[in-house]
């Protein structure tokens, strides 16, 4: 089942709004990537504090009055409740008719769509990083312009 802001984990209570909204915009995406929801959660959690000591105050009040219906939902009627397969995958980020996207390989849709390419490439180095992968990063045509590797040996 989704999260919104009705219905999330105990431990997102006592969060500020915008740190509570993103985080479970991110626990989502995270899981619809594939983590078990035990494991998505604090690093969601972590993320959206990170976000909001460096957020400007249009990026607060956007997320703050983003209506539920807007967050990031996870569906379980597109995708298996959890994919972690995807896990092992790396992230990629390549052109959107809306932007640029972010999206695990072999995944049926992007994680996340940005409306520029920095917002973007900054999502997916974060999702490797945790995942312990790589990011490629495409060109506007869709050539890779960048691999870079996060892979801990």
């Amino acid at each position: 089942m989704p999260w919104d802001t009705n219905d999330y984990p105990d431990s997102l209570k006592n969060l500020k709004t915008p740190i509570k909204k993103k985080a479970i915009d991110i626990a989502n995406a995270m899981v619809d990537e594939g983590y078990e929801e035990g494991r998505a959660i604090p690093i969601a959690t972590e993320q959206a504090k990170e976000w909001y000591s460096h957020a400007s105050e249009k990026e607060i009040k956007e997320i703050t009055y983003k209506r539920d219906k807007d967050l990031k939902k996870r569906d379980g009627d597109n995708h298996s409740s959890s994919r972690p397969e995807l896990m092992e995958k790396g992230e990629h980020v390549y052109p959107h008719e809306n932007g640029w996207a972010v999206q695990a390989e072999e995944a049926k849709q992007p994680s996340e769509v940005f409306e520029n390419k920095q917002e973007a490439i900054k999502r997916a180095k974060e999702i490797a990083e945790n995942k312990q992968t790589h990011l490629v990063i495409h060109k506007s045509d869709g050539a890779i312009q960048e691999r870079q590797s996060y892979d801990i040996q």
